[in-house]
């Protein structure tokens, strides 16, 4: 790959943060550009402040000397810049491959603005050759599992070496192969019916604007919606 195209996604979304903006920081190998390109941004005297969505993008935007608020400071955010496991042209996502999807999820509905940054293999026409993440309670996860299973997936729990996965929120993954996801917002209903189901990694209508950047080195712009 002659270009890093998810640098050149990041970098092009940062572009959009203005002086005293509220900025959520996403999680993953693309948000990691934005954070670093915000960092370089902040040194030269860029005023925000921010918050992040897991604790490695946390730790990286302390090295970078980015100003972190605790969530109970602020009300809202004005955008927040984050990656995406797959994307639609309809700004549908599948997100939570780096284990990050509810606190993803959270800080981009409490943001005015969310720019999906990615680079063009996560662009699909339908959803769900990514195996969707979900999270859910390590209680009676089992059964869980088994509700899963029931909505056509073929889930299995994450491991991180010889154990199982956990989120920052002590919780697990479970991915779910469903290979096409017809509709994403009727899965999304059922599986918030679920019991056990923390949240899942299908945003939809979140999203306002994506960020592509492609091989050639050009970038796509997709716009949507704000959604606040």
């Amino acid at each position: 790959m002659s270009v890093n195209v998810k640098q050149l996604a990041a970098e092009k979304a940062v572009e959009y943060v203005q002086d005293g903006m509220k900025v959520g920081l996403g999680t993953g190998s693309t948000a990691y550009w934005a954070i670093r390109k915000l960092g370089e941004r902040v040194q030269q005297g860029l005023k925000i402040t921010a918050v992040a969505t897991s604790r490695a993008s946390e730790d990286q935007a302390r090295e970078l000397g980015i100003p972190l608020v605790a969530f109970g400071d602020i009300d809202s955010l004005d955008l927040t810049i984050d990656g995406a496991d797959e994307l639609d042209g309809d700004l549908q996502l599948i997100k939570g491959g780096g284990g990050a999807l509810l606190r993803e999820k959270i800080v981009a509905m409490g943001s005015t603005r969310m720019i999906v940054v990615a680079d063009e293999s996560k662009a699909v026409q339908t959803l769900g050759k990514f195996p969707l993440p979900v999270e859910i309670v390590p209680f009676a996860w089992e059964w869980t599992i088994a509700k899963l299973a029931m909505l056509g997936c073929n889930p299995e729990l994450r491991r991180s070496g010889d154990e199982l996965y956990k989120t920052d929120n002590g919780n697990y993954i479970a991915d779910c192969r469903f290979e096409v996801i017809a509709s994403a917002p009727e899965l999304a209903l059922s599986l918030q019916g679920i019991s056990g189901v923390v949240d899942h990694g299908l945003f939809i209508g979140i999203a306002s604007m994506a960020i592509i950047g492609k091989n050639d080195g050009s970038i796509e712009i997709i716009e949507g919606e704000t959604h606040l």
